[in-house]
């Protein structure tokens, strides 16, 4: 294990929206911006967001829409001791990830939800 991980911005950054907002919030990314559709998946749609993708899901548990971000490190457990170390927030309960997924749910101090995973696990 090493003693200090190294931390990477992933290529994922996920739009959690409400009902209310999703069907306009799709089209303003599809029909407005022209954004190309790469995948759609149950409740949601994956646009092409330069080098990165742009997941948008509906939540009907929400109120307002919240922005996820998907940090990759090259060590997973080492990452989990450092961030632990520093009082990051974790919030695995936020979201279920897949079952044997190496990684792990945590909060900016501004409230900003991150998924942080092992490089070949990112989604």
């Amino acid at each position: 294990m090493k003693e200090n991980p190294r931390f990477f911005p992933g290529k994922n950054i996920a739009m959690k929206i409400p009902p209310h907002q999703y069907a306009e919030t799709v089209r303003f990314y599809r029909d407005v911006l022209g954004f190309k559709q790469i995948k759609t998946f149950e409740p949601g749609i994956v646009f092409k967001f330069g080098e990165k993708n742009l997941w948008l899901d509906k939540v009907a548990t929400i109120s307002q829409a919240e922005i996820w971000l998907e940090i990759i490190t090259d060590d997973i457990a080492t990452a989990e001791k450092k961030l632990e170390s520093e009082n990051v927030v974790r919030c695995d309960e936020i979201e279920e990830l897949p079952k044997g997924f190496q990684g792990y749910w945590v909060s900016s101090p501004a409230s900003i939800v991150h998924l942080v995973c092992q490089e070949a696990e990112s989604l």
